[in-house]
């Protein structure tokens, strides 16, 4: 089996719902990081034998297989394939564990890997309309995932307060990482045009450009006072805890990581930042849905014949606070260990392009402090786990 390493790993910041990408097309969006990527590394496009991107909602404009047509807007030609996956939430992370798991069978040397997610112009759950009558043949239910979540916390007795205070350390994290330039190597300045408003004067309408260097959604004086305050979402006050504050923000962006065999990447001159240990995905209860990331961290260890002390950092993708608690309920991992850098609460869960960025939140976290390995894991709709386990190199 061969090595597969990670060359590099980036992202574009991430945008409020309605923010500085509104009027940036999908297609576009998705292009940044390959362009990034193409300018850190210095490698001719052909060099790329596939580019695969995650997803979750592949239609109207994020359609016509979105993974294709990101390398062709970057400028990268006819000659670079791509495909598109939608495996929900996990899509993103998923693109990176095919992408690994090709080049330790041999299949391919050099590859891209990642994802996007345009909130804004394909809003979650636009792309079907759920399950059919066949389903209810062998479950009795469909819930969503806010619903699934606050099951969570119903079968774990978490409080609002509990959840609550992990969202405001998530908040503290995201601001203290960010002002310490924790994400300065891994988070590319975009620059887009905004839509002007028709004038007063004629009919023409006015556009500016902007250059987006920050994550918008993150509130770094959030505070459990501002948080009590909120609406919950999903259900009647009194008999629920989850709010906008303590889920994951929708936002829009796009990740991206270069991998290639340890020979390829020597081959082209290239030093790797960590290397792909393991891979699991895993399928679990529908109905609660979320409980996906437990099972995958179990087995991916499993697999790896790794035990929890052996990983130096985690990250559990903040979808709903009370993913992340119950996750460090079973594992018992320290929460200093965890989302070091702030999560999803903070800078937003883009959904197809989650997964490959807690990968390359990771690979630059490895090499920033010099630890050796990393697990990122996620929840997914409909009850599925994914997980990887990546080392320093």
């Amino acid at each position: 089996m061969y090595d597969a390493v990670i060359v590099d790993a980036v992202r574009t910041p991430f945008g409020n719902r309605d923010g500085s990408f509104r009027d940036t097309h999908p297609q576009d969006l998705a292009a940044k990081p390959l362009e990034a990527l193409e300018r850190r590394n210095e490698f001719d496009p052909e060099t790329i034998e596939d580019v695969i991107y995650g997803c979750v909602t592949p239609t109207g404009e994020q359609g016509a297989n979105i993974g294709r047509l990101a390398p062709m807007v970057a400028g990268w030609g006819d000659g670079v394939p791509g495909v598109q996956l939608n495996r929900m939430c996990g899509s993103g992370q998923q693109a990176v564990n095919f992408a690994a798991t090709n080049i330790m069978a041999g299949q391919h040397d050099v590859l891209v890997a990642g994802g996007v997610e345009h909130m804004t112009r394909e809003p979650m759950g636009s792309d079907g309309d759920g399950v059919t009558d066949t389903y209810f043949e062998y479950f009795e239910e469909v819930t969503t995932q806010g619903e699934g979540a606050e099951r969570i916390a119903e079968d774990y007795g978490f409080t609002r307060e509990e959840l609550d205070e992990l969202a405001v350390d998530s908040q503290r994290r995201w601001a203290e990482a960010w002002d310490a330039g924790h994400y300065d190597d891994q988070v590319v300045p975009v620059e887009t045009e905004l839509d002007g408003e028709e004038s007063e004067s004629d009919s023409r309408t006015e556009s500016e450009t902007v250059r987006v260097e920050q994550d918008e959604h993150p509130r770094p004086d959030t505070d459990l006072e501002t948080l009590s305050e909120l609406p919950l979402s999903f259900r009647e006050e009194g008999t629920g805890v989850l709010h906008p504050g303590n889920s994951s923000g929708i936002v829009d962006g796009s990740s991206a990581l270069l991998l290639a065999s340890a020979e390829a990447a020597e081959r082209h001159g290239w030093e790797p930042m960590a290397r792909i240990v393991q891979t699991e995905v895993v399928g679990v209860d529908p109905i609660t849905m979320l409980t996906g990331p437990i099972p995958a961290t179990e087995q991916v260890l499993e697999t790896a014949d790794m035990e929890l002390e052996d990983i130096d950092l985690f990250e559990v993708n903040e979808a709903f606070a009370s993913v992340v608690a119950a996750w460090l309920a079973e594992t018992g991992v320290s929460w200093e260990r965890v989302n070091v850098n702030g999560g999803a609460i903070a800078h937003g869960h883009p959904l197809g392009a989650t997964g490959a960025m807690l990968l390359t939140k990771l690979a630059h976290e490895l090499e920033r402090t010099g630890q050796d390995t990393a697990l990122s894991t996620m929840c997914i709709g409909f009850g599925q786990g994914i997980a990887t386990i990546i080392e320093r190199v």
